[in-house]
């Protein structure tokens, strides 16, 4: 409608028309916004729940977590100290490896040795 707005009338009625033409496509849009997000709000509650059945499920899995510990607890023996939690994945290198250590600094850049193969 308003493809160029240097070419607005000069007619007070006209002009009237034109504002009261675009005040009604201002309602239209807004409605169709409003059904837009209504619309959404159904489909998020059917995909996801309500939010007060996703709390009743939330306390009944944190209720049936507690049952599930407080049993293995009484059922488990202790852990033994001995083993250290945090055990070494690998096994370390053999000590007849020869080892070059390095020190960098920020900015350094290693040289790594000629290899000829």
């Amino acid at each position: 409608m308003l493809n160029n707005l240097e070419s607005l009338p000069n007619d007070p009625a006209e002009l009237q028309d034109m504002v009261t033409l675009l005040a009604s496509e201002l309602k239209n849009r807004d409605l169709k916004i409003a059904d837009l997000k209504h619309q959404l709000a159904g489909h998020n509650r059917h995909r996801f729940g309500n939010k007060s059945e996703s709390l009743e499920q939330l306390q009944l899995f944190t209720e049936n977590e507690e049952i599930a510990a407080a049993s293995e607890e009484t059922d488990a023996p202790e852990p033994q100290a001995s083993e250290p939690k945090n055990k070494p994945k690998r096994k370390p290198l053999p000590e007849h490896l020869e080892r070059n250590e390095q020190v960098l600094t920020p900015g350094d850049i290693p040289r790594l040795p000629n290899r000829t193969a």
